[in-house]
């Protein structure tokens, strides 16, 4: 590879914004504040130099895989046009967050199997580190082998456990952020044969394309295995354990839950709904997550948490895409504008603090010695910042020019 010198820019160090020079080699960041005599310029005078973005949840990429309901495209077309999209919004490492779940349809086992596979064959012609965080739904006891599978890959997935199975069971009066810890027998469950159940399940058998009758008895069958659950989740994060891949709970609601997915290796609290959960984490060093559109939006859209003020109150580490790729980005820029944190602190929460939680030691901070996965944008005043390039390992993975368009005025 070439080494490069990035001259002239604003650069996001670890404890620092500062102008300096930083040279890459190799994959790697070599020196800081060095010459560049022998090594491509790259002219960064009125940019910033930041290191590049980590996503530990997206899961954008199912609109590229089913862009309308049951309107499904090839995974080799879906996920290069994901590709393009991580890189040239800054993101140079990604978790897809690949639902394994007992229903048929866009979150099946067969088609994560499946995405898997095209996610392996494809890996030399992406242009950023497609890695998969492993959303498994705790009843589909179908998905074990293909995640047993997926924990050997040579880029270590994480696992997050997930139970919408209970959630959609619970108490018709209980609202999810007040429901109690699903493995507790304080857990009040609805009456399956009220006719409230097949409402709130309607939406559900559509996104599996099955007759709402035929959803329903699905449901009561994989239901029944809930006295199977806890040992499951407990031998598959022993085998998760084994292979060192990061674990995240999910939608926490309750201190026991936390508790609970710490004492199995699950220290990354992901989307927790109640302050109890989120305190709780804090209190025991585990990594919080927050989606970046709660905060663009200026709120959860299911009226849990502010992840704004989760960030100011310092219960945040990181912030995921979740849904929407450039809600990173813009909600650094929100955060910075209202001033909740100072800038490098906010960054951290894309980079660093990603970085923490995903045990990826490699990246996250401009530093010789650390992979040479950088950003290099304009931020004016008041604006969101715009990706001018993304280096994933020292390949330039993404670069734009802007257009002088002149003075209309």
């Amino acid at each position: 590879m070439t080494d490069i010198s990035f001259e002239g820019a604003t650069v996001f160090l670890p404890n620092d914004i500062v102008e300096t020079s930083v040279r890459i080699a190799e994959g790697q960041i070599v020196e800081i504040g060095g010459a560049t005599s022998g090594a491509q310029v790259v002219d960064g005078r009125g940019l910033f130099l930041a290191p590049a973005l980590i996503d530990v949840h997206g899961d954008a990429f199912e609109r590229q895989l089913m862009p309308r309901p049951g309107v499904f495209f090839p995974f080799d077309v879906a996920l290069l046009e994901t590709d393009r999209q991580l890189a040239a919004n800054g993101i140079a490492t990604t978790y897809h967050a690949l639902t394994l779940g007992w229903e048929p349809g866009l979150r099946s086992v067969e088609r994560g199997r499946a995405l898997i596979n095209a996610l392996d064959r494809l890996a030399p012609r992406l242009t950023v580190e497609n890695r998969l965080q492993l959303r498994w739904e705790t009843f589909a006891f179908e998905a074990l082998d293909t995640i047993e599978k997926a924990l050997k890959m040579p880029l270590t997935p994480a696992l997050a456990f997930n139970d919408h199975t209970s959630m959609g069971m619970r108490h018709f009066e209980t609202s999810i952020q007040k429901r109690a810890f699903e493995q507790s027998p304080d857990f009040i469950l609805a009456d399956f044969d009220d006719p409230r159940m097949r409402e709130r399940h309607i939406r559900h058998a559509e996104r599996s394309d099955m007759p709402l009758d035929d959803y329903m008895m699905l449901l009561s069958n994989v239901w029944n295995r809930r006295p199977e659950v806890d040992a499951m989740i407990r031998a598959l994060a022993s085998k998760a354990r084994a292979v060192g891949a990061p674990m995240l709970s999910h939608d926490d609601t309750q201190v026991e839950a936390r508790a609970y997915y710490r004492m199995i290796g699950a220290t990354v609290a992901e989307f927790p709904m109640t302050m109890a959960p989120a305190r709780d984490a804090r209190d025991h060093d585990d990594q919080i997550v927050f989606g970046s559109p709660n905060i663009v939006r200026g709120g959860s859209h299911i009226g849990s948490l502010s992840a704004a003020d989760m960030v100011e109150d310092r219960l945040c580490d990181v912030l995921a895409s979740d849904y929407y790729y450039p809600a990173m980005l813009a909600a650094v820029a929100r955060l910075d504008s209202e001033r909740r944190a100072d800038r490098s602190a906010l960054w951290s929460l894309v980079s660093a603090g990603p970085a923490r939680a995903m045990k990826l030691e490699d990246r996250g901070e401009i530093a010789v010695g650390k992979r040479a996965d950088l950003v290099l944008m304009d931020w004016p005043i008041g604006a969101t910042p715009a990706i001018r390039a993304t280096y994933s390992a020292g390949r330039c993975a993404y670069a734009a020019r802007p257009f002088d368009t002149g003075n209309f005025e």
